[in-house]
């Protein structure tokens, strides 16, 4: 028997965390339901969450300091949610760690349509390719990103990065020198609309550019006015 992937709530709203609660059980998911920052963190260890639903104003704790406690231990998938809509707030939570951010009051068919998209990708991490053929592989002088097991080596050494960052950076690194826009970036790799906001694709570069550094032979460049390229020199 397939044991049921399990989702983390923490909202200290219990009305809205008992619905998106209804709506995953619906979907075959186990829930478990917390109000606040330390039981979250508390709840994290026992519970074992495939992802988390992360609610920013929380009693005590706050989300984003909840978020950052689990990013610097583990990458399992976060989905912020927050009735703040500014564009600082989602940069934040993004910088933090967050793998995608929502604002309320939101559709509960789109939370949990977005909830199995990144599980899917989180899921290919560990996933095993039958053949070597179908192996989805980059090679550079001392970087190596591999899309079918979700893994990257930079200069000798595993980097440890979410799964949208990887894929960011694999979608450039396949088409060396080639020039892509935010808005094609954010089709290609979140495969909707973020919210309206290309600063997405920006806060993912930044944070990849903090992991690794320009090469001699190539780097991540920006195309000021355009987007950004994996530029071979």
């Amino acid at each position: 028997m397939v044991s049921k992937q399990k989702i983390l709530i923490v909202d200290d709203d219990e009305n809205i965390a008992e619905l998106i609660s209804l709506y995953l059980t619906k979907e075959c998911f186990e829930t478990m339901i917390v109000g606040d920052g330390e039981s979250a963190l508390s709840a994290f260890g026992s519970f074992a969450p495939n992802l988390i639903l992360l609610d920013l104003m929380l009693p005590g704790i706050d989300g984003y300091q909840v978020c950052r406690e689990i990013r610097s231990s583990s990458t399992v998938p976060i989905i912020m949610l927050s009735a703040k809509g500014e564009v600082f707030d989602k940069v934040l939570g993004l910088e933090l760690g967050a793998d995608d951010y929502m604002e309320k009051p939101f559709d509960t068919k789109e939370l949990v349509a977005r909830v199995k998209a990144v599980l899917r990708r989180f899921k290919a991490g560990n996933a095993v390719p039958e053949e070597t053929s179908t192996t989805k592989k980059v090679d550079y002088p001392d970087l190596t990103i591999n899309l079918t097991n979700y893994s990257v080596v930079y200069k000798g050494s595993v980097v440890e990065m979410p799964p949208k960052e990887l894929e960011l950076l694999y979608f450039l690194a396949a088409s060396p020198n080639q020039v892509f826009t935010r808005e094609q970036l954010l089709d290609q790799i979140w495969g909707y609309e973020y919210i309206g906001d290309t600063r997405t694709v920006d806060v993912h570069i930044k944070r990849l550019r903090e992991k690794i550094s320009d090469h001699q032979n190539w780097r991540l460049s920006t195309v000021w006015g355009i987007g950004y390229k994996f530029e071979v020199l």
